[in-house]
């Protein structure tokens, strides 16, 4: 049976490793004035230079983006946005407030972009280009199933998420957990 997702939502979070509850805690860091990269609600995140970026494939990340927050030039208010549209110009010139979901034990839901086989769980993979919708804000990224390794990549793929509707392995777009495996905070230089 087909899964009912035809595309990639990014990364939700869960729950946490042990399936203790997630209360989906965030912290505050910051996207430099002008970055010239979308970065979309459920997108992984590492950081540059003390900013935040878009992470690339096998990057260490810092976690999952979870919004922005700027004094808009063109209005003077301040605005929160679930993305950072790129060379968003803030009044003054000043730096974005990007919230991260950074806890390196945190669980997310996302959808492959593939079949897995049952001897891919526990495996490491890294997650798809980053794409998404600038009118939602929600990423489209996806588990890479073409790139595993047994501990190299940067998300390790825990289980099938519990979603009767998309949970079909055998085919692309399945629901599944996964957990940061190269976090800047727990991964060894």
């Amino acid at each position: 049976m087909a899964n009912r997702n035809v595309a990639g939502m990014g990364f939700t979070p869960v729950s946490t490793l042990g399936n203790a509850p997630a209360v989906s805690g965030q912290s505050k860091y910051k996207i430099d004035n002008g970055n010239a990269t979308n970065i979309y609600l459920g997108t992984q995140v590492q950081t540059a230079a003390g900013y935040v970026t878009v992470g690339t494939a096998s990057s260490k990340t810092i976690g999952v983006f979870n919004g922005c927050f700027y004094t808009a030039a063109n209005t003077q208010k301040p605005t929160w946005s679930n993305v950072y549209i790129a060379s968003t110009a803030t009044d003054g010139s000043g730096d974005i407030d990007a919230f991260v979901n950074d806890n390196p034990f945190q669980n997310y839901e996302i959808a492959t972009d593939a079949a897995v086989a049952q001897a891919g769980f526990m495996e490491t993979y890294d997650s798809n280009a980053v794409a998404g919708s600038t009118v939602t804000g929600r990423s489209s990224q996806t588990l890479d199933i073409g790139t595993t390794a047994a501990t190299t990549k940067q998300w390790r793929l825990i289980r099938v998420a519990e979603d009767p509707e998309n949970e079909d392995i055998t085919a692309a777009y399945a629901k599944v957990i996964v957990v940061q495996n190269l976090c800047e905070f727990v991964t060894p230089s």
